[in-house]
């Protein structure tokens, strides 16, 4: 019998090549499909809801698979954790319908942006970028709040996308200093995100607010321009946390 699954999973993405499997490359997915067949003999096909690129991190990560067995979910979590390695965790595991939507039933994503304004610890400057000038955080409040509201985001993305499917929403952006790992993190919140549109919008911010010579308005400017090819800086992936997705219940 053909059983559905939903997980959630928590990864290091240092030194993985993203989620989507490549060529010769070590990803997410991959690595858990291959765990899966080693415990239980049986292949899998992983869909995300997230495609997190390249040294991006998570703590929600949601996916989902299908697979001829019959087992309890308590028994497949503590059976295929086991050999996973330590930068890859599965949080959870759940039966769901066989028409389960992964990204249809999806109410809000949120992504953490994590920067130091202080040289980081060895154990926790993999998890943020390490910026070295002053930022005017009242500033980037006001720079993050320029992205509130539904507009054409296609200044902030990866510049590959076609057509008009560039209009997002965000619902909620806010910063907050993180005390135990000295770090200020700047939380977005939306239904969905175009490839680089977080780390764009956060490197374009964070320049905006470390510079005297430059306001908010440069970002309205570029904004409404809707041309990716401008100089405001993409911020490195290792500050990127896909941290929750909240599901209709």
């Amino acid at each position: 019998m053909l059983n559905s699954y939903k997980i959630i999973i928590a990864y290091d993405g240092t030194d993985y090549f993203g989620w989507q499997r490549q060529k010769d490359r070590p990803s997410i997915a991959q690595t858990l499909q291959d765990v899966f067949y080693t415990v239980f003999n049986k292949s899998i096909v992983l869909r995300g809801v997230s495609r997190t690129d390249a040294g991006v991190h998570a703590l929600g990560q949601v996916a989902i698979f299908s697979v001829v067995m019959n087992i309890d979910p308590k028994v497949m979590i503590h059976a295929w954790n086991n050999r996973l390695s330590a930068e890859i965790v599965i949080r959870s595991i759940e039966r769901i319908p066989s028409d389960f939507s992964l990204h249809g039933n999806v109410v809000t994503k949120t992504y953490w942006y994590h920067f130091f304004l202080e040289r980081p610890l060895p154990t926790t400057q993999r998890f943020g970028w390490f910026f070295r000038y002053p930022v005017d955080l009242e500033k980037l409040q006001q720079c993050l709040n320029v992205f509130l509201g539904t507009h054409d985001f296609r200044s902030f993305c990866s510049g590959d996308e076609r057509g008009d499917d560039t209009i997002r929403r965000i619902d909620a952006v806010s910063i907050e200093y993180v005390e135990k790992y000295n770090a200020y993190r700047i939380a977005i919140v939306g239904p969905k995100f175009l490839r680089y549109m977080i780390r764009r919008m956060s490197g374009a911010c964070i320049e905006v607010a470390s510079r005297k010579d430059l306001d908010v308005g440069l970002l309205k400017q570029v904004l409404e321009a809707k041309n990716p090819e401008h100089l405001l800086p993409n911020a490195p992936a290792k500050g990127l946390v896909l941290y929750e997705v909240e599901y209709k219940s």
